[in-house]
């Protein structure tokens, strides 16, 4: 069995992150609602969607050198009251009128840029609060909580309060990082451990450390290539999940909300028995039962031609993303020393999810060539070839 988790500082942590991932799963849809309501341009309203997904590409190996530089608690806490001033006035812009297509821009570029800080010392942060035999338990009760306050309270929520008053879902998410901001400031005062050994290489030098590390060690690398390769399928079959489930699966319209939430259902079971299952099975022999799940999950996915069929597939699937990435962050903060967490865990970050992208673009290019069906076949073969990858080079050993 896990040990309990320190009640205390982890509930303070749990509590920040939690009301950060509610925020923005307000402002988000309702960021897309407002760029639709200044243009009708696809190309101005798919801009503002890549000014928030371009930052963390390019500035991920940045924020996780200051989260190693700096003091982990006080930087969640600037960077999230930061985010409170940038949204804030983006409430008040609308508010006024004057939210423009740039305002939009640069607000969406503003807070992804920030998100890159606070994600990299979060993830540092954890192992300070939390004993290591406890770490699979502590990230899944994280991303369960993330994905309640994201999926099925959050985005709803945004549509509502975008209806009521444009403003509002933008003032709330200033309201929320506010909170955040204060929640991680009653954290105990940990000792820094961050970066001084680095020093004189230049930022980018000390960045492309952390990036070194990963690549050198014989767990974290394949580790984070099973994840680009699955994540190559996850974005393709995410590109076209409505049409798929619109036109495949014959999803009625009005139900569509119903269907995407079983992902997150599924999530939330996943996260909350992340930790249970790595400490019955270790977690490199978790991680890979877990690819197996989700190959199987996906071939039924595929397969299917009704809506509950295609759901409960679809929240297998959601299930073991979640532990996958529970466990594979304890992993990296139990075994990487604690002044590299940020670089590291930054490092991996950048090399998963570059892949997304890619498999976005693959899936538009072949479902206009071919329709949306063969996209989810591809899907599950890119994560079947994943799969026997991963079970080759994850060696079990104890979790």
């Amino acid at each position: 069995m896990t040990a309990p988790v320190p009640a205390r500082d982890f509930r303070l942590l749990w509590s920040a992150t939690v009301a950060s991932r509610f925020g923005d799963a307000l402002r988000t849809p309702a960021l897309a609602l407002l760029a639709a309501t200044v243009t009708r341009d696809p190309r101005v309203i798919a801009a503002v969607a890549v000014a928030g997904q371009v930052p963390p590409l390019l500035l991920g190996l940045l924020g996780g050198v200051y989260a190693d530089r700096w003091d982990r608690r006080r930087t969640m806490a600037l960077v999230d009251g930061g985010r409170a001033v940038v949204v804030a006035g983006l409430a008040v812009a609308v508010a006024l009128g004057r939210a423009g297509v740039v305002a939009l821009l640069v607000t969406a570029f503003l807070l992804a840029a920030l998100g890159t800080l606070f994600d990299a010392a979060a993830f540092a942060m954890l192992p300070s609060v939390v004993p290591p035999e406890d770490l699979p338990r502590a990230n899944g009760r994280l991303a369960a909580g993330t994905a309640v306050a994201g999926g099925l309270i959050g985005a709803p929520a945004a549509g509502v309060l975008f209806a009521a008053a444009t403003p509002l879902p933008f003032a709330a998410n200033a309201l929320t990082f506010t909170l955040a901001a204060l929640l991680t400031l009653t954290l105990t005062r940990t000792p820094r451990t961050g970066g001084a050994g680095a020093r004189g290489r230049g930022v980018w030098g000390e960045g492309m450390e952390g990036l070194r590390f990963v690549r050198r060690d014989g767990v974290l690398w394949p580790l984070t290539l099973v994840t680009a390769g699955s994540n190559l399928a996850i974005g393709g079959l995410l590109a076209v999940l409505v049409l798929y489930a619109l036109e495949v699966l014959r999803v009625p319209p009005a139900g569509y909300g119903l269907f995407a939430a079983t992902a997150v259902v599924g999530g939330v079971l996943g996260a909350l028995g992340a930790g249970r299952l790595a400490a019955r099975l270790g977690t490199l022999s978790a991680l890979r039962v877990v690819l197996v799940a989700q190959t199987v999950a996906l071939v039924g996915f595929a397969l299917a031609r009704h809506p509950v069929v295609g759901g409960v597939a679809l929240a297998v699937f959601a299930a073991g993303g979640a532990v996958w990435n529970s466990l594979r962050a304890a992993y990296g903060q139990r075994h990487v020393p604690p002044d590299l967490l940020g670089r590291v865990g930054a490092a991996q970050r950048l090399v998963g999810m570059v892949t997304a992208p890619v498999g976005a673009a693959l899936a538009g290019l072949a479902g206009a060539a071919y329709g949306v069906a063969p996209v989810a076949g591809a899907a599950a073969v890119v994560f079947a070839v994943v799969t026997v990858a991963g079970w080759r080079v994850l060696r079990p050993v104890p979790g």
